[in-house]
C-alpha cells in the first residue's frame, strides 16, 4: 500500500520542501501513515488523510530549517550530485511549481489543484483551510508566476 502513495506524495511534497529534502520528509510521511493507518476508520478518506498528514510534515521541516539555517553549501559538490527524477504531468508545470518565489503555502495549493487535479474544496479540505483562504494562496501563487514569467519574456 506504501508503494502506491509513494510517487505521488514524493511528487506533492517535492513542490513544498525541495528535491533535495524530499526524501527525507518522505520517509517522515510514509513512518506517520503506517503507525496511524489503522486510524483511519473510512477508507475513502485515505488520499485527502495522506495528503493531510505530507503537508503537515513539510511544513514542520521548513520550519525546522528556518529556526536552524544550514551552512551554505559548496556549489561544484551540488553540481555533481544526479538530478532527481521528477514524476510530474509536464516538465513546465514541475518547472514553475519549483519556483522558490513561491510561498510554500502557495505551492502547495497549486501543487494539490493542478498537479494532483483536486478541486478547490477537496484542496481546502485536505488543508483544513477555509475555501476563501485556498482561493487566495492560488490567486497569490499564481499571479506571482505570471509577474515571473512576465520579467522573464521581457529580459529575453
Amino acid at each position: 500500500m506504501l508503494r502506491c502513495i509513494q510517487p505521488a506524495v514524493r511528487r506533492f511534497i517535492c513542490r513544498i520542501v525541495g528535491p533535495s529534502h524530499a526524501d527525507d520528509v518522505l520517509q517522515d510521511i510514509l513512518v506517520i501513515v503506517c503507525r496511524k493507518l489503522n486510524s483511519l476508520h473510512t477508507p475513502e478518506l485515505l488520499w485527502p488523510w495522506v495528503y493531510r498528514v505530507a503537508s503537515r510534515q513539510a511544513f514542520r521541516h521548513l520550519e525546522r530549517q528556518r529556526r536552524w539555517p544550514q551552512q551554505t553549501a559548496d556549489e561544484s559538490l551540488l553540481a555533481e550530485l544526479p538530478a532527481p527524477s521528477a514524476c510530474s504531468p509536464t516538465e513546465e508545470l514541475q518547472e514553475l511549481l519549483a519556483l522558490e518565489i513561491l510561498p510554500p503555502a502557495s505551492r502547495t495549493v497549486l501543487a494539490l489543484h493542478f498537479q494532483e487535479e483536486l478541486s478547490l474544496a477537496e484542496v481546502a479540505a485536505i488543508l483544513k483551510l477555509p475555501i476563501g483562504t485556498v482561493k487566495s494562496r492560488l490567486a497569490y501563487g499564481l499571479t506571482t508566476i505570471r509577474k515571473h514569467l512576465g520579467k522573464k519574456r521581457s529580459y529575453s
